[in-house]
């Protein structure tokens, strides 16, 4: 019997030891795997008197066991150990050699890295979910290559510029020196919703990405097709998150992003998320423009970022320009407008100077003269301040009042007064806070001329869009003023519904009659404002004042004589969707929902408040 037993513990711990030797063998098998993926030896390429290096099929392997494909391509006179220049992208495009080339003519190792599943890689594609670890991976692959002295920098703008924020989430890999977000995505906050709101042009852009491994040109550039979907939709009146069926084309990525129309974990894994944002110390440099949807995105991470780490050395270029100009070469005329000379730098230029500065101790660049850069339109000049808050010194404070203007000016679609060309007092004291204008907004009509046109078809204009809102005007100023930063204030309002949409855009009407829009117009859905993560519905018919969410940036030099404008808007048309007021999920709710119109009471208490800078 002891015998018996003898030999069962002798066999349980020859058993015990061969799992724990499987499980060792398979551990160092993974490892081993992950160490022992293929890397492809570099071919040499001579342009001119250029020679380099070039490895464009790479895979690199993550923890998790996707692949990432990369491209590296090194001077090949540089036998030194040096930084590198990352651009990691889920835009994979054929002629992404020539960037990574471009970082090496600028004395960098470039790579040009892709999310998972694009180029090469053989995984699912999946935007956005894995590029806190991801990114993270390549930056760590980077530093230990033999061509890598383990600096790293990254740039590059819209999603690249989300990549860049993904990869500092959890932590700063050491090797990572500093990141030049451009035009920044920032998911859940600017896209594919802003304040709220969520917008039709993001659509497409799925199918864009993820079609193919590289992007699927032919459909995201077929404007008719996109343009007649959303007119469809918006004449069917159907819910908001039936248009890929209406399309006819399977749109699940669009589908699983309007389950989270709040900014909950969903978005937040994505990116830092408060406190997180403490432990981001390494410099950083951003760049956007007054006309760049994705300011909203660079803004918010400016601020936050500011906000949780109060030492941040964090510098932001910002002037007159668009998504793309802000990203690379601003055009000298956009939108009716021509730059003044000072604006038209070239930010590619600015980014390689920043690296120079960074990761090889040369002369921080001459435009940096402090945190916040601002070019002001008009006055052919670049301001400087050390935060968004000090771009001004005083504040313009205006009441929304029913008093009319008696001022008459070129306008379209003003039918929110019966066609009547009626323009409303900013006026410098409130009203009496029980009067109010009233617009109705009836959902259940959808012949086009409804549409809620008001907004800005370029920057400089010989009329005013209103649509069917109303426009509010001050006296002309007798002095001249920058006009620097984020309008503010609140609306005051009550509807007869639980929540709705809204827009407000800003120009500047100049001495000679035109409307220079100052910015893109805002967007805002009342029951977020207040808080992203949690909606607060309306009391219907009882009034409320709301105040504003992220509003663009402006810099502008206000001319003696001018008056400047606001026009404001409940939102109804084929390009956003549309908020019936039910307090049902919004992207549910169809043209069933619409029942009595949108009943809108703007009272004479609202104000608007706008920074400017005087002498």
């Amino acid at each position: 019997m002891d015998r018996y037993v003898q030999n069962l513990k002798s066999i349980k711990m020859r058993n015990s030891i061969n799992k724990a030797f499987i499980i060792v063998i398979a551990i160092c098998f993974v490892a081993s795997c992950k160490e022992q993926s293929p890397i492809q030896k570099p071919r040499k390429i001579t342009e001119g008197s250029a020679t380099y290096l070039v490895q464009d099929s790479i895979l690199i392997p993550t923890d998790d066991g996707a692949k990432i494909h990369a491209i590296v391509v090194r001077n090949a006179k540089n036998s030194e150990p040096g930084p590198a220049v990352l651009f990691h992208t889920i835009y994979a495009r054929e002629n992404d050699l020539e960037r990574a080339k471009m970082a090496a003519n600028h004395g960098y190792v470039g790579v040009v890295s892709y999310t998972r599943g694009k180029g090469l890689s053989p995984d699912s594609i999946i935007p956005y979910k894995h590029e806190t670890t991801d990114t993270y991976e390549v930056i760590d692959w980077i530093s230990k290559q033999d061509w890598s002295n383990q600096k790293v920098g990254m740039y590059g703008g819209s999603y690249v510029g989300f990549t860049q924020w993904a990869a500092v989430k959890h932590k700063v890999h050491p090797a990572l020196k500093t990141i030049v977000p451009s035009v920044s995505a920032a998911p859940g906050i600017a896209e594919p919703m802003e304040n709220g709101v969520y917008q039709n042009f993001h659509y497409p852009w799925h199918h864009y990405v993820s079609n193919n491994k590289y992007l699927d040109t032919t459909i995201y550039n077929n404007g008719q097709r996109w343009g007649d979907l959303n007119m469809k939709w918006y004449e069917k009146g159907l819910a908001y998150s039936a248009m890929d069926s209406l399309d006819g084309l399977p749109n699940p990525q669009f589908r699983e992003r309007l389950l989270h129309p709040m900014y909950d974990a969903y978005w937040q894994n994505m990116m830092p998320y408060k406190e997180e944002f403490a432990h981001i110390d390494i410099p950083i440099l951003a760049t956007t423009g007054y006309y760049d949807g994705g300011q909203v995105g660079t803004q918010y991470y400016l601020k936050e970022h500011t906000k949780y780490n109060k030492n941040a050395e964090h510098y932001l270029v910002i002037g007159p320009y668009t998504h793309f100009g802000a990203q690379e070469k601003p055009n000298a005329h956009i939108f009716g407008y021509d730059l003044d000379s000072v604006a038209q730098i070239d930010i590619t230029e600015l980014i390689f100077d920043w690296y120079d500065y960074i990761l090889k101790g040369k002369a921080k660049p001459a435009l940096l003269q402090d945190k916040i850069n601002y070019q002001v339109m008009g006055a052919n000049k670049w301001g400087h301040a050390p935060s968004l808050n000090a771009m001004a010194n005083d504040t313009l404070k205006y009441y929304l009042s029913n008093m009319r203007s008696g001022v008459a000016f070129a306008s379209m679609f003003n039918t929110g007064n019966n066609g009547k060309d009626i323009h409303y007092t900013l006026a410098d004291n409130p009203a009496d806070a029980d009067s109010y204008l009233e617009q109705t907004i009836d959902f259940s009509d959808r012949s086009n001329l409804t549409w809620n046109s008001s907004g800005w078809r370029s920057i400089v204009d010989s009329s005013l869009m209103v649509g069917h809102g109303f426009s509010f005007v001050t006296d002309p100023f007798d002095y001249d003023f920058e006009l620097n930063g984020s309008f503010g204030g609140e609306i005051s309002v009550s509807i007869n519904k639980k929540d709705f949409d809204y827009k407000v855009v800003l120009f500047e009407q100049t001495p000679d009659g035109k409307f220079f829009a100052l910015t893109l117009p805002y967007v805002g859905r009342a029951s977020y404002v207040r808080d992203r993560e949690r909606r607060q519905l309306l009391t219907p018919n009882k009034k409320v004042k709301i105040p504003f969410g992220i509003v663009r940036v402006t810099s502008k030099n206000i001319s003696k004589g001018s008056r400047l404008v606001v026009v404001i808007n409940g939102i109804k048309d084929p390009f956003s969707e549309i908020n019936y007021g039910t307090g049902k999920n919004v992207s549910e709710e169809t043209i069933k929902d619409a029942n009595e119109p949108l009943i809108i009471k703007w009272y004479g208490d609202g104000n608007i408040e706008i920074p400017v800078k005087t002498d």
